[in-house]
């Protein structure tokens, strides 16, 4: 485990502690993306949040600017905070722990749902009130399209992949052949 996974994980305790002390947990959430997609997607603000020759009031100046009203009090302090400490490298770590902790603790499960085409809001939802049963925990699913997939779906819940892809249900089957051949 990485140096920035761990300070990444102490940051995300010590947000997600003071989230649920205001109740604000999954707001913390969409505002931690708010940020990391300002600063992680954003070349220009990257750039002037990584450059050495501009000072911090500077950039905390700008941040503040450009989160103001939009984030909690909570998720501008962490934000202040990792740029004094010059941490602002850590920030989509932050948010990946932030939300493990979140769900963790609200019994939220997390699945990547690899599909040949974009599944619409309904085949999401079936998606995941069919996970939900399996793992007994309330699941949201992102879709993502993976062209080279024929038909079917792939769906990775935490380190579990389950494979209902036709290639997968395809190479199950030659394995099942070639086991009965060998008996």
């Amino acid at each position: 485990m990485s140096r920035d996974t761990v300070v990444a994980g102490r940051y995300a305790k010590a947000l997600y502690s003071v989230a649920v002390d205001e109740g604000i947990t999954l707001q913390v959430e969409e505002q931690l993306k708010l940020v990391v997609e300002v600063l992680d997607n954003d070349a220009e603000v990257k750039r002037f949040i990584l450059a050495p020759r501009i000072s911090q009031s500077d950039k905390l100046n700008v941040l503040r600017g450009t989160l103001q009203g939009k984030v909690s009090e909570a998720v501008m302090n962490t934000v202040e905070l990792l740029v004094k400490r010059g941490r602002t490298d850590i920030f989509a770590e932050l948010l990946a722990k932030y939300i493990k902790i979140e769900g963790d603790a609200l019994g939220i499960g997390y699945a990547t749902v690899y599909s040949a085409y974009s599944l619409n809001q309904a085949e999401q939802d079936s998606v995941a009130a069919e996970f939900s049963q399996l793992t007994g925990r309330k699941i949201r699913v992102t879709n993502v399209v993976d062209t080279s997939l024929l038909g079917g779906l792939k769906v990775v819940i935490g380190d579990t992949l389950y494979d209902g892809s036709l290639a997968g249900k395809l190479t199950r089957l030659e394995k099942s052949f070639n086991d009965k051949q060998r008996r």
